[in-house]
């Protein structure tokens, strides 16, 4: 086995190309669509048997590995729902906006999500867990936002955060203008005073934009969009989580375009 045995202390700031993911599915998910950027792995010793496939990929490649107890792993994690097992791996560069829609069928149905201003880590996760669930093709973020995947994001994610792409972009009307050159709709999810998002099926291109519960999303943005919707319910609570709002968008988009 690789690597020295007395007591593990952490990297106090991790390189930027450089991402901790724990968890055991997203762990998994990252073996199964990006090995290669598998750099070290640390796991409990309970876990040897189902990741006996890492291991050998591990010896293979000549990468270290190292058999850690649950309180060493809380450490290296700063989690408690490590779930035994931590990657180090090198992050996954942001794709274009541009390469993004190159890979989506000119006349195909499709959706993306636009967030505008959203930076909580576990909001970030359950988003791409619903994204994967029900097809986005990706999630649209400004490059300058701080926005990023995090180890916590990805194990809400449960390995969504591999099935689906974060799109970086510089600057937003050259990305509308994108959008709508490949005939995408965009619309702005919003409190109040948008369209019955059930009164009638999203547009087959759609793109959901979502800002921050607090601040929500710009209105310079709100007024590039081609139009508002929301999600009535029964008014006991002024609106849904951002990450259970954008489920409900998916849900609908999916099930208005399914047959």
């Amino acid at each position: 086995m690789r690597g020295a045995q007395g007591p593990l202390h952490p990297r106090r700031e991790q390189r930027q190309s450089e991402l901790r993911v724990f968890g055991l599915h997203a762990c998994m998910a990252v073996f199964g669509h990006r090995r290669a950027a598998i750099r070290k792995v640390y796991l409990e010793k309970e876990r040897l048997g189902e990741l006996r496939e890492v291991i050998a990929h591990c010896v293979q490649q000549r990468l270290g590995y190292r058999l850690l107890p649950a309180e060493e792993l809380e450490k290296l994690t700063r989690s408690q729902h490590h779930e035994g097992v931590c990657f180090e791996v090198l992050r996954a560069p942001l794709r274009s906006l541009e390469d993004a829609l190159a890979a989506i069928a000119p006349a195909q149905p499709a959706w993306l999500a636009w967030l505008d201003g959203v930076g909580n880590p576990h909001n970030l996760g359950a988003m791409l867990r619903s994204a994967a669930h029900f097809g986005c093709a990706g999630l649209i973020l400004a490059r300058d936002a701080g926005l990023g995947l995090s180890g916590a994001a990805c194990r809400v994610a449960e390995g969504g955060a591999e099935a689906v792409p974060l799109i970086g972009i510089d600057a937003a009307d050259a990305a509308i203008a994108l959008l709508h050159r490949d005939r995408f709709e965009l619309l702005a999810t919003v409190v109040r005073g948008g369209d019955d998002l059930f009164s009638r099926p999203p547009p087959a291109r759609a793109v959901f934009v979502m800002g921050a519960e607090e601040a929500g999303m710009s209105e310079a943005l709100v007024a590039r969009c081609d139009r508002r919707v929301g999600i009535p319910g029964s008014g006991a609570v002024e609106s849904l989580n951002v990450s259970a709002a954008f489920a409900v968008f998916a849900a609908q988009w999916f099930a208005s375009t399914r047959g």
